[in-house]
C-alpha cells in the first residue's frame, strides 16, 4: 500500500488534473504539446546526455529495445495469423502493446521509485522509445503504405534526436558547457516531465470510447501489462546489465499504451477506436499492475 502512496498516486494525481481541466475546459493541446516536444523535451535529453557516462550500457539498452520490440510484434503476428484478422486489425494490436508510454508515464514513475539514477536511464530509454516509435510506430500504422523512407523522416523531424546528437558531440569531443548556458537549459528541463503528465491526462480526456471488442482489447492489455514484462524480464537476464537498469527496462516494458501511438491511428485509420480503448483500458489498469511490479522488483 505504501508503495502506491508514494509512488504511483501522485503521478495519477498529476494525470488527473490534466484529464479534468480537458473535460473541464476542452482546452486545445497542439500549442501545449508543441511546447513540450520543441522547447522542454529537448531540453531535458540534452542535459541528461550530456551529463550521463555513455558507456556498453547504452548498446545494452539499444539491443534490449529491439528485441522486445520484434518478440511483441511477432506475438502479435501469431495471434492475428490464428484469429485470421485483417492486416488494419493486426496494425491495430502491434500499434496498441509494442508501443508503450515510456515517457510521461514511465519516466515520472521511476523518478519518483528510484530517484535520480533510475530516472537518468529512464530519460536515455525515453528517448530510444520515442524513435522507435516514430519509425516502426508510423511504418506499422501506416500498415507499410508510405515505406521506411518516410518513417526515417518522421524521426529527423524530432528535435530530441538533434539534442541527443548535440549532447553526444559536447560529451565526445569533450567541450564544457558553460553554467551560464546549462542554467536555463536545466530550468526548462525540470519542466518536461510535469508538463507531460499533465498532457497524457489531457490526451486521455480526449479518448472517445464508444465499444469495446473485449476479445481484442483482453489480448492487448494482458500482452502489454503482463507478457511484456515477462519477455522483458527474460531479456534482463540473458543481457548483462545492473541491477538498477534491469528494474528501469522492466518497469519501462510494463507500462500502459503510448497515448502518441492513438494519433499515428487516427491519422492512418489503423483502427483508431480499438487503439483508443486499449490506451484507456491499461492506463487504468495499470495503477494496480505498476503498484504489484514496484512490489516485487523492490
Amino acid at each position: 500500500m505504501s508503495m502506491f502512496i508514494h509512488v504511483v498516486l501522485p503521478v495519477f494525481l498529476i494525470f488527473a488534473v490534466g484529464f479534468i481541466i480537458q473535460k473541464w475546459k476542452k482546452v486545445d493541446i497542439k500549442p501545449i504539446s508543441t511546447v513540450a516536444i520543441y522547447i522542454l523535451t529537448p531540453a531535458l535529453v540534452f542535459r541528461t546526455f550530456s551529463t550521463s557516462e555513455l558507456n556498453k550500457d547504452v548498446f545494452y539498452m539499444v539491443v534490449f529495445a529491439l528485441l522486445l520490440l520484434v518478440l511483441l510484434i511477432g506475438w502479435n503476428k501469431l495471434f492475428a495469423r490464428w484469429k485470421k484478422l485483417d492486416s488494419a486489425t493486426e496494425s491495430g494490436i502491434i500499434l496498441s502493446t509494442a508501443f508503450k508510454n515510456a515517457g510521461n508515464y514511465g519516466a515520472p514513475i521511476i523518478l519518483f521509485a528510484y530517484g535520480e539514477t533510475g530516472f537518468t536511464i529512464a530519460v536515455m530509454y525515453m528517448v530510444l522509445q520515442s524513435i522507435i516509435m516514430n519509425s516502426f510506430g508510423v511504418y506499422y500504422a501506416a500498415s507499410g503504405q508510405l515505406g521506411v523512407r518516410y518513417a526515417l523522416k518522421t524521426v529527423m523531424t524530432m528535435p530530441a534526436t538533434y539534442a541527443m546528437i548535440a549532447a553526444i558531440f559536447f560529451k565526445v569531443l569533450p567541450i564544457d558547457i558553460p553554467t551560464n548556458m546549462m542554467l536555463p537549459i536545466n530550468m526548462l528541463a525540470d519542466a518536461a516531465i510535469p508538463t507531460a503528465m499533465v498532457i497524457l491526462g489531457m490526451q486521455l480526456g480526449n479518448i472517445k470510447v464508444t465499444s469495446f471488442d473485449w476479445s481484442l482489447i483482453g489480448f492487448s492489455v494482458v500482452t502489454r501489462l503482463f507478457i511484456s514484462p515477462v519477455i522483458a524480464f527474460l531479456l534482463t537476464l540473458w543481457i548483462p546489465m545492473d541491477p538498477m537498469m534491469q528494474k528501469v527496462l522492466i518497469l519501462s516494458a510494463a507500462m500502459p499504451s503510448a497515448a502518441t501511438i492513438v494519433m499515428f491511428a487516427v491519422q492512418f485509420d489503423s483502427k483508431p477506436q480499438l487503439v483508443s480503448s486499449v490506451t484507456l483500458v491499461t492506463t487504468i489498469i495499470s495503477i494496480f499492475t505498476i503498484t504489484g511490479l514496484l512490489i516485487l522488483l523492490g
